[in-house]
């Protein structure tokens, strides 16, 4: 099988486009797997370092453009069509899969155009842009949300749940002894999570020297957040730009700080990680509140809206956590409880059905 995986610039969007070639890999080894994405996404730096072949297209994005600038983006689009077809041309998938963002845009357009079948996975309980005008001509929308369906009329919907890397699924029990604290706001990083985090050290001195804290603070804030936890006393905290290996992050951290994306939950649940939730508030029709939510009505997480962030409370919330391994161990179960596995092998198996069918 031929594969083709479009689409990427964050995080959320990339990871399960490597899950899914993951799986093709262990059920068909001679199965052949290429990404398209753009110089700007993270698929640029990530993908060469994980093995992976990227093919780029020059295309930006739509959101918050004033008019001059969407004219300048559809002229870009056009050029964005023909470095597609020709990728299209030289690679003969069998079938494409979108996974969202700009970058899937002219791909699944030429796609359609030169009449080669693809299917889009929506990672979201409320799509974006791009999946919603290009789910009208997919053979097949997979969803990790029920809700999302909502936004689509014509192709035929499967809920496949959201892919994570076959080593989340296999992440260990919650480790004993020292805890760890992971922290990350997203592939990118956010600034209120940062800045909370650096705030709340007050409330953890008594961890200092015996809390090991790994902290993804995106390229744009690290040396900031350095710069905080020195000035703090904190020596010893490992603050990265991005964590690649994010499987061993998950596997030796007792609680994780973090955003409350899709694919964000997604590891959460697979991993079992207890986790205090800072939904990002800007998010398509807020579905990381309700994201978050789903996961804090069962016990497995805590969830803070960003506007009732207060550093003190946020420090003396994660040292309760810290003190009570009981509740820590249950919350873990109960996310354990909620994953969705096996979510890659789903959507293979509708990726060569819409390869049959055609």
């Amino acid at each position: 099988m031929r594969l083709l995986l479009a689409g990427g610039g964050t995080g959320g969007h990339l990871f399960p486009a490597v899950a899914l070639a993951e799986q093709l890999r262990v059920e068909d080894p001679d199965g052949e797997v290429l990404f398209v994405g753009t110089e700007r996404g993270l698929e640029f730096r990530l993908l060469p370092e994980l093995g992976w072949p990227l093919r780029t297209i020059p295309m930006s994005g739509w959101a918050g453009l004033g008019p001059g600038a969407r004219l300048r983006a559809l002229i870009g689009l056009v050029k964005s069509l023909g470095h597609a077809r020709r990728i299209l041309k030289e690679f003969r998938p069998d079938v494409v899969v979108g996974v969202g963002g700009y970058a899937s845009v002219p791909v699944l357009l030429a796609a359609k155009f030169v009449g080669v079948p693809y299917l889009i996975h929506e990672q979201n309980a409320w799509p974006g842009l791009a999946n919603r005008l290009l789910g009208r001509w997919a053979r097949r929308i997979c969803l990790s949300f029920a809700e999302a369906g909502k936004a689509f009329r014509r192709a035929p919907l499967v809920i496949t749940g959201n892919p994570v890397r076959a080593a989340m699924e296999n992440c260990p029990e919650l480790p004993g002894g020292a805890p760890q604290l992971l922290v990350f706001g997203g592939s990118h990083g956010a600034r209120a999570i940062n800045r909370a985090m650096i705030a709340a050290l007050p409330q953890l001195e008594p961890w200092r020297g015996t809390l090991r804290i790994v902290h993804q603070a995106g390229v744009d804030e690290v040396e900031t957040v350095r710069a905080g936890y020195q000035a703090a006393g904190w020596t010893e905290v490992d603050v990265q730009p991005f964590i690649t290996d994010m499987a061993t992050a998950y596997s030796r951290a007792s609680l994780v700080l973090c955003r409350a994306g899709a694919t964000t939950l997604a590891e959460l649940t697979a991993c079992g990680r207890p986790a205090v939730l800072i939904p990002y508030p800007f998010a398509a029709n807020n579905h990381q509140v309700a994201n978050a939510a789903a996961l804090a009505v069962k016990g497995a997480a805590i969830m803070i809206e960003e506007r009732d962030l207060k550093p003190a409370e946020l420090g003396i919330l994660i040292d309760g956590l810290l003190r009570d391994r009981g509740r820590l161990v249950k919350m873990s179960a109960v996310a354990r409880n909620l994953a969705q596995r096996g979510a890659a092998a789903r959507l293979l198996v509708e990726c060569r059905a819409v390869a049959r069918a055609a």
